[in-house]
């Protein structure tokens, strides 16, 4: 087995021209369905791992003036924090769920014509 050949097949199949843009229309579909659930898992993901950073600095006296006040407090931040990381999870399956119900339809006929074609 030549896997050089095997190698270069793939490399040049990556960079010929497609020959119908239905796969094209598929994969932006796909994105489309996907995208509004990345980007708010990563938007809420960032913001909680920050607001639970924070938190954490104020309970261990790295900010804030050290008192027994900004220990509670930086206590209450964190679990905020926790429980932002913690739901972010499922929120983000079903922003994922609705948008590929959303976009099944369409999805699914484009797929159909494409593997009926050839």
């Amino acid at each position: 087995m030549n896997t050089d050949k095997i190698y270069a097949e793939a490399i040049a199949n990556e960079y010929a021209p497609k020959k119908t843009s239905k796969v094209i229309a598929l994969k932006k579909l796909d994105r489309k369905a996907k995208l509004p659930a990345e980007v708010f898992a990563y938007s809420l993901g960032i913001a909680a791992s920050l607001i639970l950073g924070a938190g954490m600095c104020l309970s261990m006296k790295v900010i804030g003036n050290g008192s027994t006040f900004s220990f509670v407090i930086g206590i209450i931040i964190g679990m905020i924090g926790l429980a932002g990381v913690g739901i972010n999870y499922p929120i983000y399956r079903k922003i994922r769920e609705n948008g590929k119900q959303k976009y099944a339809s369409d999805i699914m006929m484009l797929a159909n014509e494409i593997s009926t074609e050839e």
